[in-house]
């Protein structure tokens, strides 16, 4: 089972950047299509970005052309960088493989004020 550790969210104002990482234990990182999802408060977890085990990238309408979303196999981590934030972008940011296992970290929250 991976374990994930996500880090690097903040408070930031409406057009600043920010890049999440996070940290994957175990062997089989480099097997698994991984994503970064986020969850605003009361709502349902949503994925908004994902990248193929072979590197292959895909973005919610909302984000694209905004996030970038890139992996480094050989430390078995996944970044998403954030770039043009807006306030509907505050939300906890969790990865998980894709599909989503039932296991989640602790996720890292990211608020963007106006």
């Amino acid at each position: 089972q991976v374990q994930l550790v996500e880090s690097g969210g903040g408070l930031v104002q409406a057009g600043g950047s920010l890049r999440l990482s996070c940290a994957a234990s175990g062997s089989r990182f480099n097997m698994l299509n991984m994503g970064w999802y986020r969850q605003v408060s009361g709502k349902q977890r949503v994925l908004v970005a994902s990248i193929l085990r072979l590197g292959t990238t895909s973005y919610v309408d909302s984000v694209k052309g905004r996030f970038t979303i890139s992996r480094d196999n050989a430390r078995n981590t996944v970044y998403l960088q954030m770039n043009s934030l807006k306030p509907e972008d505050t939300a906890v940011y969790y990865c998980n493989p894709v599909p989503s296992t039932s296991y989640w970290g602790p996720g890292t929250q990211v608020t963007v004020s106006s």
